[in-house]
């Protein structure tokens, strides 16, 4: 397994991230997580849509937070495109959370059981078992157009970089 000590630091502390990067062009690996009712949902599942994979350590916390509001608000305003967020929280937690904040247009997927997307996609941090923070686009021809590897997961993605890719793409 791939292993990556120098790309992503945790409050300023370098942390190991588990799996295998994906680049630009690549054709996205397939991988199945949990849905809120807790039913294995893959990539497939998304097939003729533009794809758009919010990536975060946890609903908890007030960065993760801001990020599923903003991806939120700019899905709302897409067609097209599914805007999968996806963390190692349990479903449960990611429901409660987008139903005490009204959020509805993006789809919340949980990686914990396998963590078979992290592992794929190389977001696994492996001393925290949580997913790193970033953001994966998908073409409708699943190839991969954008990747961001947030390099500090205490901030918060790069949302004009990645909503640029978005509307070249739809």
């Amino acid at each position: 397994m791939e292993k990556n000590t120098t790309k992503v630091k945790f409050k300023g502390n370098a942390v190991t991230i588990l799996g295998k990067e994906v680049k630009v062009g690549d054709t996205a690996p397939d991988f199945t997580v949990l849905s809120s009712s807790l039913q294995p949902v893959t990539l497939a599942n998304f097939e003729g849509k533009v794809k758009v994979i919010a990536v975060y350590p946890s609903i908890d916390t007030g960065v993760c937070a801001a990020q599923n509001r903003r991806f939120n608000q700019e899905a709302d305003k897409l067609k097209d495109v599914a805007v999968l967020s996806v963390s190692v929280d349990l479903p449960f937690a990611q429901s409660r959370f987008c139903a005490a904040e009204g959020l509805n247009s993006i789809v919340t997927l949980s990686d914990h059981k396998e963590l078979d997307f992290g592992l794929k996609y190389g977001f696994v941090i492996e001393e925290l078992r949580l997913l790193s923070r970033g953001t994966v686009i998908i073409g409708k021809d699943n190839k991969i157009k954008y990747v961001e590897y947030v390099p500090e997961v205490t901030q918060e993605p790069n949302y004009d970089a990645a909503l640029k890719i978005i509307k070249e793409l739809v």
